[in-house]
């Protein structure tokens, strides 16, 4: 695959969440990334030269936005929620629908574009399994990859270590983090199939969106592998 444009325009979901925060970092301190556009519901509160953010309250419907998402050669969709205590119909909407919804909105606008979209380990391809969260995330992955897109990557990270300042928004899942941080170190080295850092992914997203990759669905493993 030829590289993407040395200039690297992209276009940034969930920027407010553990991997958005991640995936932002390091797109802001890479040279090769020209301008990052945040699509948010609310604002980030950062500021950075390369950095604009557009704040969105309907993400099933970008029509009063699109003129301002045409021109990007990457998207980094980082938005995600927990199954936890959630019904299926409410997680296929925050999993499925909106994925979508954006995502078949940038390949008309952008037909020149790579996707990236963050699953997670475990994800069904087969959309058959007992898992509903799996199931869910196979289809968004098959239903992406059907899209015209340049290229499109599914990447299926296990643990992910926060480092540089990255929080979870989940206030009892970042004091698990931080009582962890030692032993998530640890395990980052030892068993890369079961854990990278917000930093190692966001380099690989970046990585694969401007040089591409073998395939389109990544393990933890493979992100592991790519050095940014």
């Amino acid at each position: 695959m030829n590289a993407v444009h040395p200039g690297m325009k992209v276009i940034l979901f969930g920027a407010t969440g553990m991997v958005g925060q991640g995936v932002l970092r390091e797109c802001l301190i890479d040279p090769g990334v020209e301008r990052v556009l945040a699509v948010v519901r609310s604002p980030t509160g950062g500021q950075h030269a390369k950095l604009r953010e557009i704040v969105h309250g309907d993400f099933t419907d970008f029509a009063a936005i699109e003129s301002q998402l045409t021109g990007y050669h990457a998207c980094f969709f980082c938005l995600g929620v927990s199954s936890l205590g959630m019904d299926a119909e409410r997680y296929r909407h925050l999993t499925y629908d909106i994925t979508m919804a954006a995502a078949t909105t940038l390949a008309r606008l952008n037909p020149a574009m790579v996707f990236t979209y963050v699953t997670g380990r475990g994800t069904d391809s087969t959309e058959q399994g007992s898992r509903m969260w799996a199931r869910v995330k196979g289809k968004t992955e098959n239903d992406l990859l059907k899209l015209p897109f340049k290229a499109a990557y599914m990447f299926r990270p296990a643990g992910i270590q926060p480092l540089h300042g990255v929080r979870s928004k989940t206030g009892w899942v970042q004091a698990i983090y931080v009582v962890a941080a030692p032993l998530l170190s640890w395990l980052t080295r030892i068993a890369p199939g079961y854990m990278t850092t917000s930093e190692q992914l966001g380099r690989a997203m970046i990585k694969v969106a401007r040089d591409g990759y073998a395939k389109p669905v990544l393990e933890s493993e493979d992100i592991n592998r790519i050095k940014g």
